[in-house]
């Protein structure tokens, strides 16, 4: 097991990074180099600085788990004779750096929600010493928990602050999946403020890095307090009712705050609202903020025996610690013209109650850092386009969703229990009458139900037909004591709101749509990339000279 992913001892010479290497799962760093200085052609002692920058799973001719790395080293000045032999794993490293000037902006710059978009829009932003003003209708990650614990305990819902609302967005309560793909400057920049935020280092080089909900509630705590440190105001229980808005251009926003009304006036306005702040969408629409409806995923999340998942992925390596707990991806294109893919797998997790409204039944996944629940979930999602909605109306696909959770709701019996059926039964369309080896983690609790008495018919003939083909590249994905959860509906936002070549909402200067909510992202990391790509637009066309 590796203990720690960088050597350094005091060396000079450029970068070097070595791609394609392969270690046993029982790697330590000393493996590592002695790897290297082979692919190099050097001795040990001559590496004087190791880093990993990206490991992952592979499986070799024998079918075994072994990782594969990519490995950047600096070595005693050898770096000429090393790239002469010409290997196409071995190149000079690029380094990735984040770069900020200063600005100074005429009025203040506010930032509306506090995920992962709003954060690092006003991260950026204060580094840049312009003193955002970071407003958040929840509450602080402190109180938001108390509020979702008395939920799961009670069924007191608070409207204000639950799993969608509140410090650190949704994102908070989930897997924390970082989606990277290729790392840029600015993702390098996310990553590694969440290190030092508290987040472990591991996710600047894994290839499926999470973070899990216990470590999220302490990165957006830190960084709150950062931002804070750099001049920002951040300010909880504070909902936008209304923009300012003259001659084509935002001039700031009124705020609702104990039920006190008062204004704040600037030019610059990025709206990370998150894809559940509905009544926001109903208020900019009336506005005149140009959007339009857009497709979403619904369905069930499935839970199966995290153990027996493990089997599957892992096979003969299920049992060893360096593996952890094992995720997996599907998706299924049918001949009815629907994808059915899954969405937000949580290992080892739970699948909690991400309602924001009452009389609504919605369901999402959450794991701790360390996966260790008795159970894997998934959302099992069925694609919608704006053709299932209603109407053409820019909020059918919202009007959508909220019928599809009241209906949840009530086949749940109230008291926000959600529908629940064994996954043999859903497949046969009959009623469970009790649970085999898989028992929900869904709190505040579950009812029996059939799935088809809620979800339109092409959801749920949909579903079957995905569960037959995802077993068979899953063998064992058709488990029949799994167990199926309803209703998942907020996978992403159902709205995009229209922005222009300079990221502005389309007819309003100076306004920013942001984030998922604003329908250009779908994750923590795409997410918190165009909050900063907001925040560098408004530092371009309006910063003046610090």
């Amino acid at each position: 097991m590796v203990l720690y992913d960088t050597l350094y001892r005091k060396g000079t010479g450029k970068m070097i990074r070595i791609t394609n290497l392969y270690a046993p799962l029982e790697y330590d760093m000393e493996m590592l180099i002695a790897s290297a200085a082979q692919k190099l052609h050097l001795e040990c002692s001559q590496i004087r600085e190791l880093k990993i920058v990206k490991r992952s799973l592979h499986e070799n001719e024998s079918s075994d788990l072994i990782y594969k790395f990519t490995l950047d080293v600096i070595t005693e000045d050898k770096t000429d004779v090393i790239l002469h032999h010409k290997d196409k794993d071995i190149s000079i490293a690029e380094e990735l750096k984040y770069d900020m000037k200063d600005a100074v902006l005429v009025n203040r710059p506010v930032v509306i929600g506090s995920g992962p978009a709003g954060l690092f829009a006003s991260l950026i932003l204060a580094e840049s010493g312009t003193d955002p003003i970071l407003l958040e209708r929840g509450l602080d990650v402190d109180s938001r928990i108390k509020s979702i614990e008395r939920f799961i305990s009670s069924g007191e819902l608070d409207t204000t602050s639950n799993v969608q609302f509140g410090e650190g967005g949704a994102g908070t309560f989930s897997d924390g999946k970082l989606k990277t793909g290729k790392i840029d400057p600015r993702k390098f920049k996310i990553l590694s403020e969440f290190v030092e935020a508290g987040a472990p280092s591991e996710i600047l080089y894994l290839d499926k890095p999470h973070l899990g909900t216990d470590n999220l509630k302490l990165i957006v705590k830190n960084m709150r307090r950062k931002i804070i440190s750099l001049g920002a105001d951040v300010r909880f229980s504070s909902k936008v009712t209304q923009l300012i808005v003259e001659n084509g251009s935002v001039k700031g926003v009124v705020v609702c705050k104990d039920d006190d009304e008062y204004k704040i006036y600037s030019e610059n306005i990025i709206l990370a609202i998150g894809h559940s702040a509905r009544d926001t969408f109903t208020q900019l629409h009336s506005q005149g903020v140009l959007m339009e409806s857009k497709g979403f995923g619904v369905g069930i999340r499935i839970e199966h025996p995290q153990s027996y998942i493990n089997k599957i992925i892992y096979g003969k390596s299920a049992s060893h610690p360096s593996l952890g707990a094992a995720d997996y991806k599907l998706v299924t294109h049918l001949d009815n013209g629907r994808s059915v893919y899954t969405f937000c797998m949580c290992p080892g997790g739970t699948v909690i109650p991400a309602t924001s409204e009452i009389g609504s039944v919605v369901t999402n996944g959450m794991s701790l850092y360390d996966r260790n629940g008795k159970n894997a979930n998934t959302a099992l999602l069925v694609s919608v386009s704006k053709e299932d909605f209603p109407d053409s109306h820019p909020l059918a696909g919202m009007h959508y969703q909220q019928q599809l959770e009241s209906l949840a709701f009530n086949t749940g019996g109230g008291g926000y229990k959600a529908p629940v059926q064994r996954l043999e039964d859903f497949m046969q369309n009959r009623m469970s009458t009790g649970f085999g080896d898989v028992y929900p983690t869904y709190r505040p609790g579950t009812s029996f139900a059939l799935h088809d008495s809620y979800l339109p018919e092409f959801i749920t003939s949909s579903l079957r037909k995905a569960v037959t083909d995802m077993d068979e590249w899953m063998n064992g994905f058709y488990y029949p004591d799994a167990l199926m959860t309803g209703v998942e509906t907020r996978s992403t936002s159902p709205v995009r709101m229209i922005r222009n070549e300079n990221l502005e909402a389309s007819g309003i200067r100076g306004l920013y749509p942001c984030g998922e909510g604003a329908g250009y992202a779908g994750g923590i990391i795409s997410s918190a990339v165009d909050g900063i790509l907001c925040a560098e637009q408004i530092l371009k066309d309006k910063g003046l000279p610090g």
